[in-house]
């Protein structure tokens, strides 16, 4: 019975982070936010299909250092947009614009 809660809390986390993302364009950081929690309830739902299937976990930390890595790689973007147009508005930046 509480393997199949855990299962849902993964679902749960993995629904409201793609809702949040949907919903939340304004702002880069807060869609940057979104997508950290999604990858956080796929690690979470990939762990809990480890563990059930007494699988070795070494491909969770190779999927922890690529989530790491996407997470450095969008605040670096986040930075050099605030740098070059003063803010994280989509509405502000254009793509045609250098």
């Amino acid at each position: 019975m509480m393997m199949n809660i855990n299962w849902l809390v993964g679902a749960v986390m993995f629904l409201a982070g793609v809702w949040g993302f949907c919903s939340n364009r304004k702002h880069l950081l807060a869609m940057l936010l979104s997508l950290e929690f999604i990858v956080l309830g796929l690690f979470f739902i990939m762990f809990l299909f480890f563990n059930y299937y007494e699988v070795e976990l070494y491909f969770s930390m190779v999927f922890l250092t690529f989530s790491v890595c996407e997470g450095a790689l969008g605040l670096s973007i986040l930075v050099s947009m605030i740098r070059t147009h003063g803010n994280d508005f989509f509405q502000t930046f254009s793509v045609l614009q250098c």
